[in-house]
């Protein structure tokens, strides 16, 4: 492995690492949303459920149709771009409401 495939790989664990932390202060923002009950709480759970399907669907689409690219590494970072997305704004949208 070429020193920049070595370091694009670096990268890419890096970025995953950064999903995995970003993920977990969206999951006690949604976990607090949802323990307080309520319309609130059940709007959230069922909001939850529907963006991890659609988001699912999505990175699949782009899979398929080679826009994630044809090889390990850019299937890889494509991913991560994609679900690194869509918890951003999950996190804006959950420290936004309180």
């Amino acid at each position: 492995m070429s020193g920049k495939a070595y370091g694009a790989w670096l990268t890419a664990g890096f970025d995953m690492w950064m999903l995995g932390a970003e993920a977990a202060s969206v999951m006690a923002l949604r976990t607090a949303r949802i323990a307080a009950g309520g319309s609130a709480g059940a709007a959230e759970a069922e909001l939850m459920v529907t963006e991890k399907v659609r988001a699912a669907i999505e990175l699949q689409g782009r899979l398929m149709t080679g826009a994630l690219g044809h090889t390990p590494l850019s299937g890889t970072q494509g991913a991560l771009k994609h679900y690194r997305r869509k918890v951003a704004a999950n996190s804006k949208r959950l420290s936004r409401a309180g």
